[in-house]
């Protein structure tokens, strides 16, 4: 589920609390939590709407300036129907505090090399996290495809593999491509020192 910076921030602000979309089958329970780029939105209610209900007071809940505007927003086809989507701001994400907690003894720093020891031991394709950490310090900013091109990889596995190394807080997103956190950083440093390169 997808929003526009703009609708990101009326949620955080609190201004924006409801989004409709017109699915087959929604793609949000009730509990999901949206990780974004203002921090995380919980979805608390989804239910089918029938356009008619939907009013100007909604819209502009929804970001909208109108009911007009958010119906027109809306996907056609067959098959779909309009769900109301009820959400709140659910506070910072917490990979962004990961990201930046450097506060890392030598011990510390070994335990994050045996997560991703296992992370490669677990891959049908061999090792891959040292080689992933290592392109994205190396080509900070360069095109998600052209980081795959350069590992003879295709575009969405490479880009899976970098979403597994943001989850533990060592990459962010940029606009374009990624760059390595402050933690990702201080880990790499740390695999270089100790010559755990491989992979």
């Amino acid at each position: 589920m997808q929003f526009t910076r703009d609708v990101l921030d009326g949620i955080a602000s609190g201004e924006v609390d409801l989004a409709f979309r017109s699915w087959r089958r929604p793609s949000v329970r009730p509990g999901t939590a949206l990780r974004t780029a203002v921090g995380v939105v919980e979805i608390t209610a989804v239910e089918p709407v029938d356009p008619s209900a939907v009013t100007d007071r909604d819209a502009r809940r929804a970001g909208h300036p109108d009911r007009g505007a958010l119906l027109a927003a809306q996907r056609q086809g067959e098959g779909r129907r309009l769900h109301r989507v009820t959400l709140r701001f659910g506070g910072a994400d917490p990979r962004a505090a990961l990201r930046e907690d450097t506060a890392l003894t030598a011990e510390e720093l070994d335990g994050i090399v045996a997560v991703l020891d296992r992370m490669d031991a677990r891959s049908r394709r061999g090792p891959w996290t040292r080689t992933v950490l290592g392109l994205v310090h190396d080509h900070p900013g360069e095109r998600a495809a052209d980081l795959a091109a350069r590992a003879g990889r295709d575009t969405l596995p490479f880009k899976t593999d970098v979403r597994k190394l943001k989850e533990r807080g060592l990459t962010e997103s940029l606009d374009v491509g990624y760059r390595l956190s402050p933690r990702g950083a201080l880990v790499w440093r740390h695999i270089e020192r100790t010559g755990g390169t491989g992979g």
